[in-house]
């Protein structure tokens, strides 16, 4: 008889739930902050609602996990879950992936996409040098940053920026981007 999964030996305070389509990463918990259960987030997730009193968020192994409450705390987003009472309860989820089903997502305006749907597609210049695969989209401040990897593991950073970026097709898998010279193309000779 095989072991037991962590789904069947899943604390009492989580419930079992079957995912049976992708699920996306919204957050991941980082630490534990004071003494009443309460966890830090690194979110990953552009929804306002996401972390609002009463959702719900998953592991990865399906347990769901009830939001009580949320609240910033400098740059840090701290999230107190139903069930997590104590700082050695909530110590045990330090290192959480927490994620939700893609159904679960906002309807997005036309021309808009999530970062989980672009890794994947082949990134070209308008020229048709090809960039590589998207392989990471990094959340930064001002604008996303894309990593297209090519066959030989070149990285090229580019910049989710609608002056840059003349075509995503996530249907057909593709992006073209502008051909910018020392970004997405060779320098130029002076």
């Amino acid at each position: 008889m095989p072991p037991p999964s962590a789904r069947d030996t899943a604390p009492w305070w989580t419930s079992k739930t079957e995912v049976e389509e992708p699920t996306v990463v919204v957050g991941i918990v980082t630490g534990v902050h004071g003494l009443r259960g309460e966890v830090s987030i690194q979110n990953r997730s552009d929804n306002p609602d996401r972390w609002a009193p009463g959702g719900t968020v998953l592991r990865e192994d399906g347990a769901a996990l009830t939001i009580r409450a949320s609240r910033r705390h400098g740059h840090r987003l701290l999230v107190t879950f139903d069930g997590i009472a104590d700082r050695s309860t909530a110590e045990a989820l330090r290192g959480t992936v927490l994620v939700v089903p893609e159904s679960w997502l906002p309807a997005l305006w036309e021309g808009e996409w999530w970062a989980h749907q672009l890794e994947g597609c082949e990134v070209r210049t308008a020229s048709g040098r090809i960039l590589g695969v998207l392989k990471e989209v990094i959340p930064n401040p001002a604008n996303d940053l894309w990593v297209a990897v090519d066959d030989e593991g070149n990285e090229t950073l580019v910049p989710a920026l609608a002056d840059l970026l003349i075509d995503v097709d996530v249907e057909a898998r593709t992006i073209v981007v502008d051909d910018v010279p020392g970004l997405t193309a060779p320098e130029e000779p002076d």
